[in-house]
């Protein structure tokens, strides 16, 4: 079980997972995925020609971070083993979609729609978690922060 505070971070924060893996070559690729967490899984959806899907297939281990760019400097990141689910990929992106657009930027969300059969889902079963939270270090250079969003 997660702990909670890292649970709700991760049901909180929206933006791109950074997923990285390894290629066929040998050399690690990391990339940006929107992502969704349920039931201690993370889940992404990508185009089924991706390459990151070629990747997976063939070494599923990877690592990810979730985490912003400006401070706090918090975030979640870990290792886990990927899977993919073709089945799931428009059922998956549709919830990313809303997750991520909601009713915003509707071009992009008709677009991306329409694609949505071409669709696979990648699920990433954390194995290791990592946490950090240096929000208490910037409170000193005057960074204001509202409520507590670091695990």
């Amino acid at each position: 079980m997660f702990e909670e505070n890292i649970e709700r971070y991760l049901k909180a924060t929206r933006i791109p997972l950074r997923l990285s893996c390894i290629t066929p070559t040998g050399w690690p690729m990391a990339l940006s995925l929107w992502y969704l967490y349920e039931d201690e899984l993370l889940y992404c959806a990508t185009r089924r020609q991706a390459d990151v899907v070629k990747y997976l297939r063939h070494e599923p281990r990877c690592a990810f971070e979730i985490a912003g760019d400006l401070p706090p400097y918090c975030g979640v990141r870990g290792q886990g083993q990927a899977r993919l689910d073709e089945a799931l990929g428009p059922s998956v992106l549709k919830q990313l979609l809303e997750r991520y657009l909601g009713d915003t930027n509707q071009k992009l969300k008709e677009r991306l729609l329409a694609q949505q059969a071409n669709e696979i889902a990648i699920i990433i079963k954390p194995l290791k978690l990592f946490t950090w939270d240096y929000s208490s270090r910037m409170e000193e250079t005057g960074y204001g922060y509202g409520p507590k969003t670091c695990p």
